[in-house]
C-alpha cells in the first residue's frame, strides 16, 4: 500500500510499504477515506533531523472497517469511523475521567508514536479498536466528511483548550494563533456562550474565518503591540481567558501578557519548549492558572457531533484545499508556506 514518509527536513515521500494487518485480537483494519496534515505536523517538517527518519505521517483519519479481531465489538466491517489522534481502550481509569490521552492500557499511543502505522495513507492498523474508532452515521461520500474529520483533532482540541479554561457566557476571550485549532477554538468558544472573542491573527482569509466562527475583534500586531491592542479592548484590564494555539515561546509570552488578574492561560498548541515563566512576576503574582494540554478528543466526539450533523457548525470550512497522496508533499510546502490553512487528503 501506499503512505506518507517524512524523511527529514521539508523531504515528504509517498512511497510503498508493507499492508497494515491484524496483530491483535483487539485490532481493526481501516482503509483510509479522508484524511489531512496537521499545523503540528509542520514542527518536524521544519526542523527533522534525517536520522530520526523515515516517519509514518498523519494522525486525523477516516475510514471504512475492512477488518477486525475477534476481540471487536464496537464496529464491524462496512462501517464508517473517525479516529482521535491518540489511541485508548475508553475503559480505564483515566479514559472514564475523560482524560483519554493518558489511558492507562499498554497498546494506548499517540499515532505519531506508532512507527508502522499513518492516517496519511491507503490504509491503517488501529489498535484498541472498540475505544479508539466512533461509527459515523454518514456515507463516506457525505459533505458533512470535512467536517467530522475535524473531530479526530482540531476541533477536539480547539474544544478542549475552551472547555479547560472555563469558558462561559461571562469570559471575555483572547485566542492566539489563526491556524485551524485556532479558528475553532474560536468556533468552540463561542459555542461556550463567550460574547468577546479577540481573535490574533494577521492573515485576512483566516481571520475572516475567525469573524464567521464568532471571532467579535481581530488584533493583528504581536509582542508588546499585540498586547496593548488586547488591553485596549478589555478596557485595560486583559481577558479572563485566553487559548493559545500556536506552541512557541512569543505565543505564551504574549499569552500571559493579555490574561487578566485571576485569568487562565489554556495552552494547546504543542510546546517546542521546555521552560517558561511561571514565578511570581508572571503567573503568581496575579493568581494566573496555566492549563490544557493534548487533547482529550474521544471525550468531545459525541458531545460535539451531533451539532455538525444537524449543521449548527461546520467546523470543515478549515480545509481550503483538497489532495490526492501524490499532493500530500506539496501540501506540506503550502500550508509551511501559509498559502494553505489545513489540507484535506482523499488517498
Amino acid at each position: 500500500m501506499r503512505a506518507t514518509l517524512m524523511y527529514g527536513a521539508g523531504d515528504v515521500r509517498i512511497e510503498d510499504v508493507p499492508d497494515s494487518v491484524i496483530k491483535h485480537p483487539t485490532d481493526a483494519l481501516v482503509r483510509v477515506t479522508a484524511s489531512c496534515i496537521c499545523g503540528s505536523d509542520l514542527w518536524p517538517y521544519g526542523s527533522m533531523k534525517p536520522e530520526d527518519g523515515p516517519a509514518r505521517m498523519g494522525h486525523e483519519f477516516i475510514g471504512i472497517v475492512e477488518e477486525v479481531g475477534s476481540e471487536v465489538t464496537t464496529v464491524k466491517r462496512g462501517d464508517l469511523a473517525v479516529a482521535p489522534f491518540a489511541i485508548s481502550d475508553n475503559t480505564c481509569e483515566f479514559c472514564r475521567e475523560g482524560l483519554h490521552t493518558s489511558c492507562a492500557h499498554p497498546q494506548a499511543n499517540f499515532w505519531d508514536a506508532e512507527a508502522e502505522e499513518g492516517g496519511q495513507a491507503e490504509a491503517i492498523r488501529v489498535p484498541l479498536a472498540d475505544g479508539t474508532l466512533v461509527k459515523l452515521p454518514v456515507a463516506p461520500d457525505s459533505a458533512l466528511i470535512p467536517s467530522l474529520l475535524t473531530l479526530s483533532d482540531v476541533f477536539g482540541t480547539g474544544y478542549h483548550s475552551a472547555a479547560a479554561g472555563g469558558v462561559n457566557e461571562r469570559t471575555r476571550v483572547t485566542v492566539i494563533g489563526d491556524g485551524a485549532v485556532g479558528l475553532l477554538a474560536v468556533l468552540s468558544a463561542r459555542r461556550l456562550g463567550a460574547e468577546q472573542i479577540i481573535l490574533m491573527g494577521r492573515h485576512q482569509a483566516r481571520t475572516d474565518l475567525g469573524r464567521e466562527f464568532g471571532a467579535t475583534e481581530v488584533v493583528s500586531a504581536r509582542g508588546e503591540e499585540g498586547i496593548e491592542a488586547v488591553r485596549e479592548l478589555t478596557g485595560g484590564h486583559g481577558t479572563h481567558v485566553v487559548l493559545e494555539a500556536v506552541g512557541n515561546m512569543p505565543a505564551y509570552e504574549q499569552a500571559v501578557g493579555i490574561v487578566r488578574p485571576g485569568g487562565v492561560i489554556s495552552r494547546v498548541g504543542v510546546p517546542q519548549y521546555e521552560e517558561a515563566p511561571i514565578g511570581f512576576g508572571s503567573l503568581f503574582r496575579h493568581n494566573l492558572r496555566l492549563v490544557g494540554g493534548p487533547a482529550p478528543v474521544r471525550a468531545y466526539i459525541e458531545e460535539l457531533m451531533p451539532d455538525i450533523l444537524n449543521g449548527t457548525i461546520e467546523p470543515g470550512k478549515v480545509f481550503d484545499a483538497t489532495t490526492n497522496l501524490d499532493g500530500v508533499p506539496a501540501g506540506y510546502q503550502d500550508m509551511a508556506d501559509r498559502k494553505s490553512l489545513k489540507v484535506l487528503v482523499k488517498p
